[in-house]
């Protein structure tokens, strides 16, 4: 299908978190071919999430720079607030403005439940759902001042849906959800400034999976489409879960039952007592129809 008008970013100034390299660099590419300024943030953490090296953001600027690409490289922490507010001022004071936010950091970590540590999982959480919560509120005034702006989160089918969670993934599983919540409020309250905030749960084989150089398949490339729309001014609408894999994009997001008057009403099953619920159960928990159909 071939699209009714192209989408264009010139004269605009964003911000791709996780940037050196799998899909935050293919997001980055995208977008700055589109004509966007995009400031490339990377602290170059290993794939556990530790360490630093600011060669890594440094060297995927130079790549793009090479292609003769608007981008340019940043690498300070981004773990506290202190950190997210002063990478969105600096853009500021440099640029004046900042039009689309998409927060792309984050690893995986394998800790069994007998096994996970406060110190591991505070990490996981913050980059996933502290991080982007702040960027978002340095951001906030100038986008609504702007008359609005885009925001993109991650989340992950592995927190998703059961049938894709993995054994030891807990502590990621509840980061990428703690992330989906953040979107559904701040497309809440940013609806009346312009502000749209969605989400992707993106697949594509990364450092992440243990892979260097150019996949054999699931390429990074085939999500960018998706993730670029949603940064894009042609995304009116928040609140969103954009399903991206292998060149194909699905939207999801929880809509409560037509002629629901939550919470007294869920016209849903009723009982009112523990035998009743056992009872009723098979109804209880009978799976929804796919929206898709």
């Amino acid at each position: 299908m071939k699209p009714n008008s192209s989408i264009s970013f010139e004269g605009q100034v964003g911000l791709v978190t996780g940037a050196a390299g799998g899909l935050g660099l293919a997001y980055s590419r995208l977008l700055a071919q589109r004509g966007a300024h995009v400031v490339m943030h990377d602290v170059g953490a290993a794939t556990d999430g530790t360490g630093t090296d600011p060669q890594r953001i440094a060297q995927a600027v130079a790549a793009l720079h090479a292609q003769g690409l608007p981008v340019e490289a940043a690498s300070g922490p981004i773990n506290q607030r202190s950190g997210c507010h002063a990478l969105v001022q600096d853009i500021l004071q440099r640029h004046g403005r900042l039009d689309f936010i998409i927060h792309n950091a984050g690893w995986v970590a394998y800790a069994g439940i007998e096994v996970v540590e406060d110190d591991a999982l505070e990490q996981m959480l913050c980059l996933a759902a502290k991080t982007p919560l702040w960027l978002a509120q340095a951001a906030w005034p100038v986008m609504r001042a702007a008359g609005g702006g885009r925001i993109v989160l991650t989340t992950s089918d592995r927190a998703l849906y059961p049938q894709y969670a993995q054994r030891g993934l807990c502590g990621y599983a509840m980061a990428k959800l703690a992330a989906q919540g953040l979107v559904n409020v701040l497309a809440l309250e940013g609806a009346e400034h312009g502000i749209v905030v969605n989400a992707v749960s993106p697949v594509a084989k990364t450092r992440m999976w243990g892979i260097d150089g150019e996949p054999d398949e699931l390429h990074p490339e085939a999500v960018a489409p998706g993730v670029a729309f949603l940064a894009s001014t042609r995304c009116r609408q928040g609140g969103w879960t954009l399903r991206a894999s292998n060149g194909q994009f699905h939207a999801l997001r929880l809509q409560e039952a037509e002629h629901v008057a939550y919470p007294r009403d869920l016209r849903a099953v009723a009982a009112d007592s523990i035998e009743s619920v056992a009872l009723q159960w098979p109804v209880i928990a009978r799976p929804s129809v796919d929206a898709r159909g």
